[in-house]
């Protein structure tokens, strides 16, 4: 059974992420949080062929904004920012059941404010070559969800 973790994506810009994302999120248990403004139509064809015909099951929700989202959520639910900006790596982070993970736009990251707020608990996916800018966003996803699920415990 799946631990109750949450990926959030702010402005996700480009529907293949999503679409991989969202069929990560159903392969995992984990509840999918969009954050509006979005790149594309939830009906776009793309999104859904990188969802294939998973799309439907998956456990999606959709916000007007981050205010409307944290208005929603437990204040002191436990969370999580990625960030090529984060100070720290994300293995020195403890995760915790019902946790939220928080991932910005494809070509902006996570808004400046969201980091500014919460800059103790916004870390990094380890990159060893200083060529690469970042990590594609569906391979971030995917590095912390399973990294949340081995720390948890596989059920």
């Amino acid at each position: 059974m799946p631990h109750n973790l949450n990926i959030v994506l702010v402005e996700p810009e480009i529907p293949m992420n999503t679409g991989t994302i969202g069929r990560l999120c159903l392969a995992t248990g984990t509840t999918l949080h969009l954050i509006e403004p979005l790149g594309f139509e939830i009906s776009d064809s793309r999104l859904k062929r990188a969802g294939l015909d998973y799309w439907k099951y998956v456990r999606v929700e959709i916000y007007p904004d981050l205010d409307n989202f944290f208005r929603q959520i437990m204040p002191d639910a436990p969370k999580i920012f990625f960030s090529t900006k984060g100070k720290r790596d994300f293995f020195e982070h403890t995760f915790k059941e019902n946790s939220y993970m928080f991932f910005g736009s494809e070509t902006r990251g996570l808004p400046k404010k969201l980091l500014e707020c919460y800059q103790d608990i916004t870390y990094r996916i380890p990159q060893y070559d200083d060529r690469v800018r970042s990590i594609n966003i569906a391979n971030a996803v995917g590095i912390a969800v399973y990294e949340a699920i081995r720390q948890l415990g596989y059920k």
